[in-house]
């Protein structure tokens, strides 16, 4: 039996409507174009690389366009994927809202929070999504600054929780959640690692990583000078890519041009970093400190894979 025209539109009709966004594929797309990185958004997502690659798949497959252009290095947007990014974003929003009218948290209040600048960037705020999510009667205001000034914004009461990097044993009780070893790095056949005085990229002073780096070298009687300065990793990490100078830095930040310097320039010994919180011991600071110590995990377990 032939159909008819209406029965053969209707049934594009029920077809169309039953073609559905997965939220936690737009999460996943989201995260990728925030981060610039499969890797760095399957930690954010809390899924492995290739369950985020399959996902971007499924999308691209049910909206018959390509999102990402990727290679080795880059993940860019499509045109169809700068598009789809702008009404994720909203679908994400209207999601979240929505969650959030149903949710009963006793937790409300108003917490004080101070970071350094890189944690401040890169682990801060995805801890504050989730915590909108479970407790969205919190308030959290956050600053941040050096090293030394979040330590001493603990010591005086001015923040009832602090994010800090730090070497070595801490100087105040604290919770150690992340630990990994810092090395001297450099651009991938670069020259700057041959230059006398050796030039440094670092952090601004009060900088656990500055501290330990020059201290080194200082012990080691190396001549070094400071070639470039600023307020985060990621500032040092354009520094080392425009081959400027070298930089003591997290081994997590070890890329394909990014590279640890080799043992024959005799460069010394440099210590493991730690990231730490520590609180004023109150219900919500508490409770904060469970979720970062949570997330942090998570970022481990799938930067181990």
């Amino acid at each position: 039996m032939v159909q008819d025209i209406s029965s053969l539109n209707a049934m594009d009709d029920a077809e169309t409507a039953n073609r559905t966004l997965n939220l936690d594929g737009l999460r996943s797309f989201v995260a990728i174009c925030e981060t610039g990185s499969f890797r760095r958004a399957a930690a954010r997502v809390h899924k492995s690389p290739s369950a985020v690659s399959l996902q971007i798949a499924r999308l691209e497959d049910l909206l018959g366009a390509r999102l990402l252009h990727r290679d080795a290095r880059h993940v860019d947007l499509t045109e169809c994927g700068e598009t789809l990014l702008g009404q994720a974003r909203k679908l994400l929003g209207i999601n979240d809202e929505t969650l959030a009218l149903f949710q009963r948290s006793a937790l409300a209040g108003r917490l004080r929070l101070f970071a350094p600048h890189d944690l401040g960037v890169s682990l801060v705020p995805d801890v504050l999504r989730r915590l909108a999510r479970i407790h969205p009667g919190v308030r959290v205001d956050v600053r941040l600054g050096t090293s030394e000034a979040v330590l001493k914004s603990i010591t005086d009461g001015s923040a009832s929780l602090i994010l800090f990097n730090d070497v070595g044993p801490s100087a105040i009780q604290a919770r150690d959640l992340f630990s990994e070893p810092l090395k001297w790095m450099m651009l991938d056949g670069g020259r700057a690692v041959r230059t006398e005085p050796l030039p440094l990229a670092v952090a601004e002073v009060g900088c656990a990583w500055r501290d330990a780096a020059l201290g080194a070298l200082q012990t080691a009687a190396r001549q070094y000078r400071i070639a470039y300065s600023s307020d985060t990793s990621m500032g040092q990490v354009a520094a080392l890519r425009a081959d400027l100078a070298v930089a003591a830095l997290p081994r997590s930040l070890l890329s394909r041009d990014l590279v640890e310097v080799p043992a024959h320039h005799d460069l010394p010994r440099l210590p493991v970093t730690h990231i730490r919180v520590a609180d004023d011991g109150s219900d919500l600071a508490r409770s904060f400190v469970a979720l970062i110590a949570a997330e942090v995990q998570t970022r481990a377990h799938f930067a181990a894979e």
